[in-house]
């Protein structure tokens, strides 16, 4: 199975607002950038849509190492919640409803076809591939507030 690292990030002006996100896909020394966004959503989603276009790139099932300055990406995988609210038909343990049920759905068959380690950063602190996921993301992101 190859190793791939995979750089994501969101931005997003109001919540909702325009958005964008940004990846860059390393696999020894070959990169490849990728980006998009919506003319209105939130950064949550553009997080999670990030990680979702960054894995559905890959040809074939990898190792990936997955880098992101998302806690609510993170923290939902590594900490169980989205199986949780996946079971309990997208309702979180507070009965409320689960946000973005709609990509989670997406990214969960994605979770099981590559093995997926997951690596969180801290935003805007420095960390060169996040720095340049930001700018992928909030170019995008310019891009549809421009036609607002």
């Amino acid at each position: 199975m190859k190793t791939v690292e995979l750089f994501t990030d969101g931005a997003c002006s109001g919540n909702p607002g325009p958005g964008g996100y940004g990846i860059v896909l390393r696999y020894g020394t070959v990169e490849k950038e990728l980006s998009g966004g919506d003319a209105s959503t939130t950064n949550n989603r553009m997080e999670l849509s990030a990680v979702i276009v960054g894995l559905s790139a890959l040809k074939e099932p990898c190792k990936v190492i997955l880098t992101t300055d998302s806690r609510y990406v993170v923290d939902a995988v590594t900490k169980g919640w989205v199986y949780g609210w996946k079971k309990r038909g997208w309702v979180k343990a507070d009965k409320k409803p689960a946000l973005n049920s709609d990509l989670w759905e997406k990214l969960l068959p994605l979770l099981e076809k590559h093995e997926v380690t997951f690596n969180w950063v801290r935003g805007h602190a420095g960390h060169p591939e996040n720095e340049r996921c930001d700018r992928l993301a909030v170019a995008e992101r310019d891009k549809y507030a421009a036609v607002r």
